[in-house]
């Protein structure tokens, strides 16, 4: 890999965006090796949770304009595929059985901030600013869009959408895309802290089955999702997990993950 770093300490796999001469802007083959990373952290029984950090001054971005400009020549068809690359790694990393945890040191813009927005924690330090300023250059914010709504609501995603205006981390945290704001120094220490929390503390067969949930019940009527809810209840009780936690509970063992 060129444009990221890989790898795996205390049970957390760590890829970094390596392209800080760029500002960590997508092209394709940043493109493919993120997908190959999650998808290896994926596959990693060692790994129970992912942070995604970034080298440079700047988180990610979004694409890169040369890139961008490229493509212009190209066919709908063409610009279709391209496309759905990208669209492929958001829904990777929204849909990933894995806790993700994005450490934001920069600015995230554009579709770096679409990339932080499918993450499931956003840990910031309080100078990194974050929206989406596609319209600006006459483009359309299409597939970080369809996240954003999911997770802040039509009315504030209206609002960074058409704007394009940049907000800052404390608004972002207020809006629900920032988890927590912290002080430079304390970014890296905290992710860990959190990240190893979640790994001591909790089951990973939980975790993975609570965020596909999370995930899957907003597209059914509340029928359908309580039907599907009642169906994961019933399927966790057989967990190897949930038998040795209740278990350990039972007997008032110190339960370790």
């Amino acid at each position: 890999m060129q444009e990221i770093r890989y790898e795996v300490n205390n049970r957390i796999a760590y890829i970094t965006l390596n392209r800080p001469e760029k500002r960590n802007a997508f092209n394709k083959q940043l493109v493919s090796e993120l997908k190959e990373a999650f998808s290896r952290a994926e596959h990693e029984e060692e790994v129970k949770v992912i942070v995604l950090k970034a080298e440079g001054k700047v988180f990610c971005a979004g694409a890169d304009l040369g890139y961008l400009q490229s493509l212009q020549t190209h066919t709908f068809e063409e610009n279709l595929v391209d496309s759905h690359y990208l669209k492929d790694l958001y829904l990777q990393i929204y849909r990933h059985p894995k806790i993700v945890i994005a450490a934001v040191q920069g600015h995230a813009i554009a579709g770096g901030c679409g990339l932080i927005t499918v993450c499931d924690f956003v840990f910031s330090v309080s100078e990194a600013k974050f929206g989406y300023t596609e319209v600006k250059i006459g483009f359309v914010p299409a597939i970080v869009m369809t996240f954003l709504i999911r997770k802040i609501g039509e009315a504030r995603a209206k609002e960074m959408l058409l704007s394009g205006d940049l907000i800052e981390a404390s608004q972002a945290q207020e809006y629900g895309i920032v988890t927590e704001v912290l002080f430079d120094n304390e970014l890296y220490e905290k992710v860990d802290e959190f990240a190893l929390h979640l790994c001591q503390t909790n089951s990973a067969q939980a975790m993975k089955a609570t965020k596909q949930m999370i995930a899957d019940i907003q597209e059914r009527s509340l029928s359908e999702a309580l039907v599907y809810a009642a169906e994961v209840n019933a399927k966790a009780r057989a967990f190897e997990d949930c038998k040795k936690g209740i278990a350990a509970f039972l007997s008032k063992e110190k339960l370790s993950w």
